[in-house]
């Protein structure tokens, strides 16, 4: 069997719960299309410690595909995300009391880099299977787009065959008791992860879809 690599964040920014955690953790163990096997990772919701937790999961299990899952409070959709942008800005502190202002996260490394998920074809499989579903261009400043930017330097600088990029999920439910806030239930939330999953191992090449956006 070969091996997925699926991540969620631990709870940060006074919450008691992350949807990314709940859901990857739904799919720990779990098979896929009778040639894989999911191995779900929580990573500390921390800029540095993230990227070590995420690298010593990519050494460890050697996976062919590695998806890494993060909380989007606000959005209504499970959005792939397409790039990852070489800065760190946070407007709070990470579960380290680290607050980075501005700073890229690799000086050496380039300004971006691109998602190898095929993010258009996932998006019209979830939405085929009736989850919401979305492409988002933008992967926000904090330690989600870090992760996220952590991972594809890691996959290039170590020259490795493996397909990686991020999808942010949701709220759950009762996460929202106290806000006005969109939510998905975390069932939902795993089928289309599952879905997805099922998008980047059966599709060579993405599907040269519009789905843009004006702004």
């Amino acid at each position: 069997m070969r091996n997925i690599l699926i991540t969620g964040f631990e709870p940060f920014g006074g919450e008691v719960v992350n949807p990314s955690w709940e859901v990857a953790r739904h799919l720990d163990e779990r098979s896929l299309e009778d040639a894989y096997v999911i191995h779900a990772v929580q990573l500390p919701t921390a800029f540095h410690a993230a990227k070590m937790a995420l690298e010593l999961a990519i050494d460890r299990l050697l996976p062919e595909v590695i998806v890494c899952l993060g909380e989007a409070g606000g959005r209504a959709q499970l959005t792939p995300e397409r790039v990852a942008i070489n800065v760190m800005d946070a407007s709070i502190p990470d579960n380290e009391g680290d607050r980075p202002i501005d700073e890229p996260i690799d000086e050496a490394g380039p300004v971006a880099y691109w998602s190898t998920l095929p993010i258009k074809a996932m998006v019209t499989a979830m939405r085929a299977a009736n989850v919401p579903a979305a492409v988002s261009n933008t992967a926000g400043t904090y330690v989600c787009n870090s992760t996220f930017y952590a991972l594809m330097h890691y996959v290039s600088a170590q020259k490795l065959h493996t397909r990686a990029g991020f999808i942010h999920v949701p709220y759950m439910p009762e996460q929202t008791l106290a806000r006005s806030a969109p939510a998905l239930p975390v069932e939902t939330m795993v089928k289309g992860i599952i879905v997805a999953l099922q998008a980047v191992v059966q599709t060579a090449e993405d599907l040269p879809l519009a789905d843009g956006q004006t702004h």
